[in-house]
Formats: C-alpha cells, sequence, structure tokens
C-alpha cells in the first residue's frame, strides 16, 4: 500500500520569503493538494545568528498572501535540540556515528596539506573508534561509507550517481551541542514521515549524504524532485537586480497574488501552451513529470503582464477588496471609513484595462472621489477654451434636470447636444473629460460621470468654468 503524500516546505528565517523559495514552497504546495495529501511547513532555524522572528513572520506572511495553505505547522527545528540529540546519541550507540575531538585548528592543518599533496581535503576518520564519549569537547560524525556508489534517483533529473569515496564523515551534531543542517533535516523528514522531498537544485550534493542517514535509521528513503534553479536575463543567478524581490515586495507594488503564483508556477512547469491558470486548474494539471530540468529565466515584463491579465478578468468585488488598502494607505479613503464596496467595485472595474498593477489603479481612481482636483495646465489650454467652457455649461443644464447620470442617460444627451452645435462628439467629451478628471485619458466618459454620481460631476464642471 502507498503512503500517504507527505511534503514540507522549510525556509530559513534568514531573509524574506523570495522568488524561489516561494516557487519551491508553491511546487510543495501543489504537489500535495493534487495528491490529496499533507503540506507542512518547517523553520529551519537552528543558524541562530542569522534568524530572526521578523523573518519567521515575513515568511509566514508571504505564504499567507500567497494562499499557500500547511496542513501543519510551522514547526521550529529550535524547540526540538532534545529530540535530535536522542537522535544523535541512537546512532553513536549503534556505532553509526563516533566521537570526534579534533581542533578546528588540526582540521584546517590536515586539509591544507591534503590540498598541497593533491588530495582531496577530507576528513581522514582519525577519531573513528571513538565510541564513547570523551572528557574533552567532543563533535558527533557520522560514519560513511567509503565503497560503492550512492544513487538519486530524481523525480526531475533522473537518476544522479555519487561515488561514496568522495563522501566524508560528516559532523552531525557539534562540540557545542547544536546539530547540523544535513542531519536534523533527515530527523525532521523521519518525524513528520514526509514521503517526497521537492527542493532547488542547490541542494543536490546534500541529496546522498542525507540518503546514508535515512539509512542509517532504517527509514524508507523519500522520492527526491530537485527544482531547477532561476535566473535573470542575463543567465546569472537570480538576484535583486534583475528585479526579484520578496514575495511581500510584490505585494507592496500592488501585484496580485494569484498573478504571482501564476507566474511562479510557470518557471519550470509547463501544460501545453497554456499561460494562464486558476488555481484550480494548477491543482488538476499540475505534475512534476512536466517540470523542465534546465533553469527557467525570470522576466519581470511577463510577470508584469500577467497581473495586468488578473485586473482585467478579476471581478468588481475581487477589484474593490484588493484596492481598498492601497486606497487608504494613500489617504484617499480614511483608515476608518467603511467604503461602499459595491461603488468601489464598479470604479476600479472601470479602470481594470488601464492599470498594470493595483498601485496604478488606486492612483487613476483619485478622480472618482469627492474633493478638488488639480487639472493639467496643458490638457487644460487645449481643452478647456471659452467655447469649450461654453459647452459645459450646456452640458451642466442638460445633468441639473436629468433623472439621474447613468451612461443610458446621459449619453445620447450629449450625443445630441454635439448634433445640435454640429460637432463631433470628441469637441464634448474631451473637455468633459478634463473637466471632471483633471487629464486627457480616463476610463469611458460616460461611465465616468455615471460612477462619479450627479452632485460630484456638477461640482468638477462648476470648478472647471470658475463658478
Amino acid at each position: 500500500m502507498t503512503s500517504p503524500v507527505r511534503v514540507r516546505f522549510a525556509p530559513s528565517p534568514t531573509g524574506f520569503l523570495h522568488i524561489g523559495g516561494a516557487r519551491t514552497a508553491l511546487f510543495n504546495w501543489l504537489f500535495a493538494r493534487c495528491n490529496n495529501g499533507t503540506f507542512i511547513l518547517r523553520i529551519e532555524d537552528t543558524d541562530r545568528s542569522r534568524s530572526t522572528d521578523d523573518y519567521i513572520e515575513a515568511i509566514i506572511a508571504g505564504m499567507r498572501w500567497l494562499k499557500l495553505d500547511w496542513d501543519e505547522g510551522p514547526f521550529r527545528q529550535t524547540d526540538r535540540f532534545a529530540i535530535y540529540r536522542d537522535y544523535a546519541d541512537r546512532l553513536v550507540r549503534e556505532g553509526k556515528a563516533y566521537y570526534c575531538t579534533c581542533s578546528p585548528e588540526d582540521l584546517e592543518e590536515r586539509r591544507q596539506r591534503a590540498l598541497a599533496e593533491g588530495r582531496p581535503p577530507m576528513y581522514n576518520g582519525r577519531c573513528r573508534e571513538y565510541l564513547t564519549k570523551p572528557d574533552a569537547p567532543a563533535a558527533i560524525r557520522f560514519r560513511m561509507p567509503r565503497e560503492g556508489q550512492t544513487v538519486v534517483r530524481d523525480m526531475i533529473k533522473g537518476p544522479i550517481t555519487f561515488e561514496n569515496s568522495v563522501l566524508e564523515d560528516m559532523v552531525i551534531v557539534r562540540s557545542d551541542g547544536a546539530p547540523t543542517y544535513n542531519f536534523v533535516v533527515v530527523v525532521d523528514d523521519i518525524d513528520m514521515k514526509i514521503t517526497h522531498v521537492i527542493r532547488g537544485d542547490d541542494h543536490v550534493n546534500n541529496t546522498p549524504k542525507q540518503i546514508h542517514i535515512y539509512r542509517a535509521f532504517g527509514w524508507e528513503v523519500p522520492q527526491f524532485g530537485h527544482l531547477p534553479m532561476i535566473l535573470g536575463s542575463d543567465k546569472t543567478r537570480l538576484s535583486k537586480r534583475h528585479g526579484a524581490t520578496s514575495v511581500t515586495a510584490y505585494r507592496d507594488m500592488g501585484y496580485m497574488p494569484d498573478a504571482l503564483v501564476n507566474y511562479l508556477v510557470r518557471l519550470g512547469w509547463s501544460h501545453g501552451d497554456q499561460e494562464v491558470f486558476s488555481r484550480e486548474e494548477l491543482i488538476t494539471h499540475f505534475s512534476l513529470d512536466t517540470v523542465g530540468e534546465s533553469a527557467a529565466v525570470f522576466n519581470p515584463e511577463k510577470l508584469l503582464w500577467l497581473n495586468s491579465q488578473y485586473l482585467i478578468n478579476s471581478s468588481p468585488a475581487e477589484l474593490a477588496a484588493a484596492v481598498l488598502p492601497f486606497l487608504q494607505q494613500d489617504g484617499i479613503v480614511a483608515d476608518e471609513t467603511l467604503a461602499d464596496m459595491t461603488w468601489l467595485g464598479k470604479a476600479a472595474y472601470s479602470l481594470r484595462e488601464r492599470s498594470k498593477t493595483l498601485i496604478e489603479m488606486a492612483t487613476q481612481m483619485k478622480y472618482y472621489f469627492p474633493g478638488d482636483i488639480a487639472i493639467d495646465q496643458k490638457a487644460r489650454e487645449k481643452h478647456l477654451k471659452p467655447e469649450s467652457l461654453a459647452l459645459l455649461a450646456n452640458v451642466r443644464i442638460l445633468l441639473s434636470s436629468a433623472a439621474d447620470v447613468t451612461a443610458t442617460v446621459v449619453e445620447p444627451l450629449v450625443h445630441d447636444l454635439a448634433e445640435a452645435k454640429g460637432l463631433k462628439l470628441g469637441a464634448i467629451a474631451q473637455p468633459l473629460r478634463v473637466a471632471l478628471t483633471g487629464g486627457t485619458a480616463s476610463a469611458g466618459i460616460f461611465e465616468v460621470i455615471e460612477i462619479m454620481g450627479k452632485d460630484l460631476v456638477q461640482k468638477r464642471l462648476a470648478a472647471a468654468m470658475g463658478g
């Protein structure tokens, strides 16, 4: 009987959740969801000098914003030190690990000598027979096999073979009692019954070492899948200079979480020629079989385009909820104000094809809200000449007697006015746009009028005409 799928995302809280880590989390989440499995969040915070609670909170915030919900955790390795010690002691008792009293100075001297003699700078096994804890400070080393091969049967890269002769007896517990990465990862995987390990391919060289520790405990080795690297446009390792930054920074720049998820999943995975996926489609179609072996290239312009597609295809209610924090941030909507979300949805929806980010949308929405607007000087000089202001006065009169200012009411009135004056519609529509929005670009002017409402439209027209 096949064991239920159990996967984990195990970030180190030495920084924010970045693009590479977020993609790893996403692939694990999708693998769990499409296999009715369990997704575990584990915080690998054994590096106490660099790990902080602020980074842990930031990682969790990024996960929540991306809606990558976990089923168990978050577990912190610093809460599990007693467990690691018990596992290490067991290996020593069984002769699978031993105490090492070599000082850092001794190890460095031997390393330099090996390099000078053209030998691999590996630990030479000097303390291999020390199975009783000495009085002096001592680390614990794992006893690696010295012959044969270790084959990693990677779900993405295929079989990868390592010669055991190049795997040195690694330290699993330092002389100060702190456990090391390769050891605690295996202990956690055993305790949490992990069945599949999906992570970046920078961990490939750790895998054979970890396989021997799984086997030492008599545990079935998980299946491994190592994801290809993400590169910048210049094919070098992805960094901030390529536009890649933390997940929460993309949130703050006005990206939609589903757009970033969609973009991340396409960094290495494909399903035919489809570019835009719903979450349900991703869960249905995702498979490690279609993850490529070659590195993916991060393209900020493609991400921005994808975000615009998500804005275009969002409902008014979704857009209202997404843009509200940016309106509050800019003071356009007071924090304590309960916005009319239905109205806000209409305003946001009118700008969905004119905005690539929620910040752009919030900025453009300013003219919908009560208060004075600044009219662009060039637009004023071109479109608010005396003859145009006379036309606006006519529009103002028409609207004052109109039952309402919905687009279906106002558009015929303005059309009839233009026809009566022997003008094209633009001769009235563009001055209207400048008077109401302060510029020459906006959503459809009749839609703008409907969303603004009669009172605000009349006030703006009056202000434009200087009265």
